[in-house]
């Protein structure tokens, strides 16, 4: 046959060829929902493999069951039902809407906690909620979902809760970036971004060297090599452990360690650079920093997962899109895992250097009320308390010193936006206590709690392996995802419930303005005083100084607002509002401290009318707004 001939049988039979062999994915199937196919797939174009084998893991629940419970994890489309479910047995209390659209085109939705009788959301002051921004950290998405749950299944018996969506908006988004979530729970992968293809390790590639699940069991545990003659290892065997299993850090090892995986690209590294590597909490937009390499003079700062520029990735803008136009938010918490730990700004400085003492003074009592709930050994910023919550390195010996973040989210919170606004850190890697003595919570302690109160399920004992270019090596380690990253199912609704409460008691204290009285006077000769008076019966300012500074938040301010019909003709008009003499009659006022009363004073002259009704409206960008009528002067019988 010759070449012509070839050709013509390829375009006339190749389609029923391929037909057999290749299955064409509905495009609107997410590989996620897919049953027919044991592959999953990644959108994206790169250098590396988009599709990996799917697994389902014991300790994820993939289906919805007949009630939620937090002994296991759940996907994001379990998740999904329960939010759809609770916004059709909730009408009146449950707003549920998609508020942006993930890179690969997955809905993020975001749930409105308020009682629609008592007023619009943006009417009231508002708390912030969000998990699953870090694809890998569920445990933060499952206390969102605890709380979600927690909240509406007690709106109407416990007073306090009653009274809290009754007054204010609860902002809730389980996961934020569900792309990676999907992955993370659906393959064997570790994945801890958007999966957006990126070069982490700037050699020109995109995504070329993930980890492989060499041994089939869904799980990327850790090699272990020992070194041959001649060479230096990077590790070696942490004496404090007698069976051998635990690794530590040394210049002078004798095993080298890598993840589970080859090297595909040839540079030594292992798994450097899987799928994705943007961080989604560093691609804020303030304090941004270019991309490791990106620094042009080699000797700026640079910011590893930064993004292409602020607010690059969809599911990072979609929050700061939301907030800025929802500016009745005062507090926030944009969760992950693990240290554990309630995180704050500042990322780039210590917080006596850039904090309004009276914001920081506020920031220092929840960091205690946070510990006080959750029993979490930090609380701080991040610039210096969690660089240097140990002294010294563990692997080096050398001092820690403060060391910073750019383009992170609590830095967006309170230096941009002006709330209170944590990203906290749950779970531990099962390091629930101290057992040695030296100060650090490392994988030794994990480990001993893993043998003493988890029955040894956390960590693989090292197993002969194998390995397609190491040659003879160990398998095994701490389960990366259900002990390292998240906790074992059994302790999660633990982990889930303490947080949720440290956010519900940020959000108790909302500030709230209660009107208290609307008094007029009489002055005589048609004239009279209107006097206005409020309280913040809420915990916080209406406006932190910070928020102040950025005018984020408008000034409280009330207004006393009649028919314009009255209001036209200047000297002639049948109502003049004298005082105050601002063209937009507007009394403004300063921020609301928590127990304060401030009074607004109207003085009002009838020309021609017995009376008059007005609106008196209270307004503040956090604090709320009140709304109420009052008449001026004796109406006619």
């Amino acid at each position: 046959m010759n070449r012509k001939h070839i050709l013509l049988f390829l375009l006339l039979y190749s389609p029923m060829l391929f037909a057999q062999e290749v299955r064409v994915l509905n495009p609107v199937t997410w590989p996620e929902s897919d049953k027919d196919t044991a592959m999953y797939t990644v959108k994206g174009e790169r250098h590396g493999v988009s599709f990996f084998k799917q697994f389902q893991h014991p300790e994820v629940q993939y289906e919805p069951m007949k009630q939620l419970t937090f002994d296991t994890y759940h996907t994001v489309n379990v998740m999904y039902y329960w939010y759809k479910l609770w916004a059709e047995k909730y009408p009146d209390i449950v707003d549920l809407y998609q508020v942006g659209t993930s890179f690969e085109g997955r809905p993020i939705l975001q749930m409105t906690l308020t009682n629609k009788k008592t007023g619009k959301d943006t009417d009231k002051p508002a708390a912030y909620f969000e998990g699953g921004r870090h694809s890998g950290e569920i445990t933060s998405s499952e206390s969102i979902l605890w709380l979600t749950q927690h909240l509406l299944e007690n709106y109407g018996t416990d007073p306090a809760i009653t009274k809290l969506i009754d007054t204010k908006a609860i902002y809730l988004r389980p996961q934020n970036n569900p792309d990676g979530s999907n992955l993370y729970l659906n393959t064997a992968q570790r994945n801890r971004s958007t999966v957006r293809p990126h070069d982490n390790d700037r050699d020109g590639l995109l995504d070329e060297d993930d980890e492989e699940d060499l041994d089939g069991d869904g799980i990327m545990y850790q090699i272990r090599v020992k070194a041959k003659k001649g060479e230096t290892g990077t590790h070696i065997i942490d004496p404090r452990d007698p069976k051998g299993r635990l690794m530590k850090r040394s210049e002078n090892g004798d095993y080298f360690v890598y993840s589970e995986g080859i090297d595909n690209d040839g540079d030594g590294r292992y798994n450097e650079d899987g799928i994705g590597g943007l961080d989604l909490h560093r691609n804020y937009p303030e304090n941004w920093r270019p991309d490791t390499g990106e620094d042009e003079t080699g000797r700026g700062y640079t910011q590893n997962g930064a993004g292409a520029f602020p607010m690059s990735e969809p599911e990072s803008r979609s929050i700061v899109m939301w907030m800025l136009t929802h500016p009745n938010i005062s507090v926030a918490n944009s969760m992950d895992t693990r240290v554990p730990m309630h995180l704050r700004a500042p990322s780039t400085s210590k917080s006596e250097e850039r904090m309004y003492p009276e914001d920081l003074d506020i920031y220092k009592k929840y960091d205690q009320i946070g510990m006080d709930i959750t029993g979490y050994p930090w609380a701080g910023d991040v610039f210096e308390t969690y660089a240097t919550r140990y002294k010294v390195n563990p692997s080096t010996g050398d001092p820690l010193k403060p060391s910073p973040l750019f383009g992170h989210g609590p830095d967006f919170g309170y230096f941009y936006y002006g709330s209170i606004w944590y990203g906290d850190e749950l779970w531990n890697n099962g390091a629930m206590k101290d057992y040695d003595n030296d100060g650090i919570y490392d994988d030794y302690d994990g480990l001993r709690w893993d043998d003493e109160e988890n029955g040894g399920r956390g960590f693989k004992e090292w197993e002969p392996f194998d390995h397609p270019t190491l040659g003879k090596a160990e398998i095994g380690g701490f389960h990366p995802k259900f002990f390292g990253q998240n906790g074992p199912p059994w302790q999660l609704e633990n982990w889930a419930k303490k947080q949720a409460l440290f956010n519900l008691a940020m959000a108790m204290d909302l500030p709230q303005l209660t009107l208290n009285d609307v008094s007029v006077e009489s002055k005589g000769k048609d004239t009279y005083i209107v006097k206005v008076k409020f309280t913040n019966t809420g915990q916080l300012p209406t406006a932190l100084k910070q928020a102040q500074l950025v005018k984020i938040v408008r000034e409280d301010r009330v207004q006393l607002q009649f028919d314009s019909k009255l209001t036209k003709g200047g000297d002639d008009a049948q109502v003049q509002i004298v005082n105050p003499t601002l063209s937009d009659k507007t009394q403004y006022m300063d921020r609301t401290l928590p127990g304060q009363t401030q009074e607004a004073s109207f003085e009002i002259k009838l020309n021609k009318i017995k009376s008059a009704k007005a609106k008196v409206k209270i307004l503040s960008t956090r604090g709320g707004y009140i709304e109420t009528e009052v008449t001026i002067g004796t109406p006619e019988k």
